[in-house]
């Protein structure tokens, strides 16, 4: 397959690969900065806004445009999620720790007044104060009001950090003195000295304290996320396809009548589509957005090609190429599969869990 052709399905890079963006290292936003965060897929070049270029999405097109957006939502929660810091050192649990740092940030307090929180989750809380000061990090490196949406979204994220934590405890994962020493000694080298991170700290409302309990968090929930993308296989059932998409229902019907009376698919899917020749690529069962569609494609046998499927993007025949039983992904399919299986998990902790938001 030629670059053209690879670039324009939707499918390879640069196209198809998530645009999992460099974070960079000055971006004020909060601790997450400079935790490390591990970029799942090495990109040649960074894309802005965490998107594409104006090229590439140009050349999305169909299912392949809605596939990106739900990589794309993927993509968000991976960012929401980069306190999950690859460069820390989670080996096995330490059983014989001689210190363990609370997942929380909650301060013992010096009377019995109740901290006020931002949520409670399976009964361990979010301090209203850890979440206000969470806001004014991202608010300050907005630069403008924050919207609802934008402010539930920082609440989410401390959420699932403090849902993955906790799975991490349950699986037996400590977060021990020695650990928290050698992080705190990286993240001092890498702010350039204590001074610049004590100042970095006074800027987004870091004491030493809620610092060591969220680097704690952090860790133990980079920890389990490990474990969730551990377990995604690395082979699958995967089909290769084209289709022909078109956006008027009658037009669609008159393609499928010539299909049907022995016109070429392929030489109808490069006329309608002369830079990509309709061809999708190879993909998984669930790396589709469009379930029915989905489904459509894995019921056709080599050669075959479907119906008119009605989607959001409009009208699609699809032609079967071919199918393996057990292909191997390739990375960026991998990665996409890794990340839905760790939204996947989040959801379904979200729902066996009492979580009760106490904030607006």
């Amino acid at each position: 397959m030629d670059n053209r052709r690879t670039m324009a399905s939707g499918f390879s890079f640069p196209s198809r690969k998530i645009a999992l963006a460099n974070k960079r290292r000055n971006d004020p936003v909060s601790i997450r900065t400079y935790l490390g965060w591990h970029d799942l897929v090495q990109q040649p070049k960074p894309f802005q806004c965490f998107g594409l270029t104006a090229l590439e999405q140009g050349c999305f097109k169909g299912i392949i445009a809605s596939m990106y957006r739900r990589l794309q939502s993927l993509l968000v929660l991976l960012i929401l999620l980069s306190v999950l810091l690859s460069s820390c050192q989670t080996g096995q649990a330490l059983p014989t720790a001689t210190a363990t740092l609370p997942v929380t940030a909650t301060a013992p307090a010096p009377t019995q007044t109740t901290v006020p929180m931002a949520a409670i989750v399976n009964g361990e809380g979010i301090p209203l104060t850890e979440y206000q000061a969470e806001l004014q990090r991202y608010q300050s490196a907005l630069g403008t009001e924050m919207a609802t949406d934008q402010r539930e979204q920082v609440l989410n994220d401390l959420i699932d950090q403090l849902l993955l934590a906790q799975a991490a405890k349950k699986e037996g994962f400590i977060v021990d003195e020695k650990m928290m020493d050698d992080r705190i000694q990286q993240l001092t080298q890498q702010m350039g000295g204590e001074e610049a991170l004590q100042s970095w700290m006074h800027q987004f409302n870091y004491s030493e304290t809620d610092l060591k309990n969220a680097l704690a968090r952090q860790i133990a929930a980079a920890w389990m996320r490990d474990q969730i993308f551990s377990k995604t296989p690395k082979t699958a059932e995967q089909v290769h396809a084209r289709q022909i998409l078109l956006y008027q229902e009658d037009q669609a019907k008159q393609v499928l009548e010539l299909l049907k009376s022995g016109k070429d698919f392929a030489k109808l899917a490069e006329q309608y589509d002369p830079l990509t020749y309709g061809d999708l690529g190879w993909f998984p069962r669930g790396f589709l957005l469009d379930k029915k569609l989905e489904e459509v494609i894995f019921a056709l046998t080599p050669g075959s090609f479907s119906e008119i499927v009605q989607t959001q993007a409009g009208y699609h025949i699809v032609q079967l190429i071919e199918r393996d039983p057990n292909r191997a992904l390739e990375a960026d399919t991998y990665q996409a599969m890794q990340l839905a299986a760790l939204q996947n998990w989040l959801a379904q902790q979200r729902n066996e869990s009492q979580i009760e938001i106490l904030t607006h």
